[in-house]
């Protein structure tokens, strides 16, 4: 089986007591890697490289997150499709390269397929739905749920 552009196959990365105890300190994102190997008893250089591994592995990505109702006019939607054939993987790769995707998920339930879709302002979904949305062929079907209030929502900034 081919490795997904994201990376090898997940489920063959190895997170053993130690990854995870690293990943859960990280999620205090400025916390130093001297600080972690302190609180965990292994060095810092230990800590390091196995941040390091995670990244390249795909398993663990630093980045900032923004909390979107802090910026005016940001919005997050929540969009369940369902899909003319079974092409799921197929469409869910061009669906996450369309501008605001945050991510695409195949999932269970009455949607074949998960967006979650960061937009500037009514306009700016009503633009993602006319504009990319409805250039994927093999849409059946889409249900938007549009975020009114969130909590513990962080999201990357992706417009």
């Amino acid at each position: 089986m081919a490795a997904h552009k994201d990376g090898p196959d997940k489920q063959q990365v190895k997170l053993d007591e130690l990854n995870l105890s690293i990943i859960k300190h990280l999620r205090e994102g400025r916390k130093s890697f001297k600080v972690i190997a302190q609180d965990l008893g292994v060095t810092e250089n230990t800590v390091r490289a196995r941040v390091g591994r995670l990244v390249s592995d795909g398993v663990l990505e630093v980045t900032g997150l923004i909390d979107p109702e802090v910026i005016p006019g940001l919005k997050v939607a929540i969009i369940g499709i369902n899909i003319a054939d079974r092409s799921l993987i197929q469409t869910s790769e061009q669906l996450s390269q369309l501008p605001g995707v945050i991510s695409t998920s195949i999932v269970t339930g009455r949607f074949d397929l998960i967006l979650v879709v960061l937009t500037q302002g009514d306009a700016g979904l009503l633009q993602f739905m006319t504009t990319h949305l409805a250039r994927i062929e093999g849409i059946k079907s889409s249900e938007t749920f549009i975020v009114c209030k969130g909590y513990n929502v962080k999201v990357p900034y992706v417009l």
